[in-house]
């Protein structure tokens, strides 16, 4: 038994507990009014907690996707306590119009002071409605970058990715970001409904290199280490074109050619998957150094400075 279903039964106890105990005030002495309220309430709070604890232990384990496992709790705690406050009302509420009338003004109070938190709110209901941001992606947010492993109601959080670290590698700290930001700010989504990006890699040479020669080796060898990745996006990017208005355009690899003033530089582009960046820039500059040292005539440039002595 796991420490959280210890607790979720310690709860349901407590709550048996107090609902026998107003219950056997009211069969002895009669209770109405408000103890009456209560005592329902604590009668329906059992019930629906008892509900959501055998829901949660029978179909839970059976999902074996960690992500899809994490989102049927999510949704199953937001059915409760939705179902939960719908009950409550129709117990304590008799008369809605008075109960607004009566509290509206302090309702507005509340409103004005506590409008952070309700637009905290507001952006999480949007967050699962829209679901334009999940539990797995990698997003960039108020100039922060990182993987979201938790959605609530209030607050987003993300694995924090780069700042002193380089290569989209984790630094190890957790960033608490409120929802209300999503109303304001923009998001960049890295992999929402395609789970590729294009990677430029430069690549500088000498200007007495042979550059075609150079570009024939590396077109070769990266059209030969992304054909598996390229099918797979090819079938993402079908995807994004019957759902968005997609200009095509070719996952082939290219080379571009810019000069400098020291060098000619090389720009390598392939397609890469999100999460497998660093690691693919790091192989295939591995394997293109190595076929251009092979090439006496193909020589890798550097930055040099001339100096004169008079």
């Amino acid at each position: 038994m796991t420490r959280f279903l210890k607790r979720k039964i310690f709860n349901l106890v407590a709550f048996v507990s107090i609902t026998l105990l107003l219950g056997v005030g009211q069969y002895y002495q009669q209770i109405e009014g408000y103890l009456q309220k209560a005592f329902y309430s604590f009668l329906a709070l059992s019930i629906v907690y008892f509900l959501y604890i055998i829901i949660e232990k029978f179909f839970s384990p059976k999902i074996s996707v960690a992500k899809t496992r994490y989102s049927f709790r999510r949704t199953l705690s937001i059915f409760y306590l939705v179902i939960l406050f719908i009950i409550l009302m129709a117990i304590w509420v008799e008369n809605t119009q008075a109960l607004l009338v009566s509290y509206g003004l302090i309702a507005a109070g509340i409103t004005i002071s506590l409008q952070d938190f309700f637009k905290n709110l507001t952006g999480g209901l949007i967050l699962f409605i829209n679901r334009n941001i999940k539990v797995g992606d990698r997003i960039e947010l108020k100039e922060r970058r990182g993987d979201v492993i938790d959605i609530n109601f209030l607050y987003t959080t993300l694995l924090e990715l780069n700042e002193w670290s380089s290569g989209d590698q984790p630094t190890g700290r957790l960033i608490i970001l409120p929802n209300r930001l999503i109303l304001s700010e923009l998001v960049t989504n890295y992999n929402k409904d395609h789970n590729f990006i294009w990677e430029d890699l430069k690549m500088p040479i000498t200007y007495n290199s042979d550059w075609q020669k150079a570009i024939k080796i590396i077109l070769q060898l990266v059209k030969k280490e992304t054909k598996s990745t390229i099918e797979v996006a090819e079938k993402g990017i079908k995807r994004l074109e019957r759902r968005y208005y997609l200009p095509r355009k070719s996952t082939e690899p290219k080379v571009l050619i810019s000069l400098t003033d020291n060098w000619i530089e090389l720009s390598v582009r392939y397609i890469v998957e999100v999460r497998n960046r660093s690691e693919e820039r790091d192989r295939i500059s591995r394997l293109i150094l190595n076929a251009l040292n092979k090439e006496k005539n193909i020589k890798i440039s550097s930055e040099t400075l001339t100096v004169y002595n008079k």
